[in-house]
């Protein structure tokens, strides 16, 4: 990870006034960094702040699924995720497999304004980071010669 963080700001519904408040309180060290978000929280953060904000897609509508990507393309380095634990998503699928990308790929998530704050009082915020994580390659590829092999003895029988 570069000094300059690709940082991602997501909340629900009930969340938005606290991630608002939240960033507002650290405006100038996110300032510091590149910013994303799903939709409406984006487009909210951006009049809050005045910084601009690359928006995704709203959570529901793809949003979700969009950061997983960024991850997985090592094109994320960190989320502020404010996620609502006491009502149900439409697309609870979609945040569980973001909260499991982000953590396969060794991405740090605060998911409360408490963590959040641990996690921007860090230096390693604003400084460069080894990001270590396992290597996907090797295992793609193991699990593509057993697939295969496994195809390949079927198509004998």
């Amino acid at each position: 990870m570069e000094a300059v963080k690709k940082l991602a700001l997501v909340a629900h519904d009930s969340r938005k006034k606290d991630l608002i408040r939240w960033a507002k309180r650290h405006r100038e060290q996110l300032a510091a960094h590149r910013l994303c978000s799903t939709g409406t929280t984006g487009a909210l953060l951006e009049a809050a702040l005045g910084l601009p904000i690359d928006k995704l897609k709203s959570g529901p509508l793809g949003g979700d699924q969009q950061l997983g990507a960024r991850i997985a393309c090592e094109r994320l380095d960190a989320i502020v995720f404010l996620w609502d634990p006491l009502n149900t998503q439409a697309h609870d699928s979609d945040i569980k497999a973001l909260l499991r990308i982000a953590t396969l790929y060794n991405i740090p998530m605060a998911c409360n304004m408490a963590s959040a704050d641990f996690l921007f009082s860090s230096p390693l915020i604003s400084l460069p980071y080894d990001n270590e994580h396992r290597d996907f390659d090797a295992h793609q590829q193991a699990r593509n010669e057993a697939v295969i092999e496994e195809y390949l003895k079927e198509e004998e029988r």
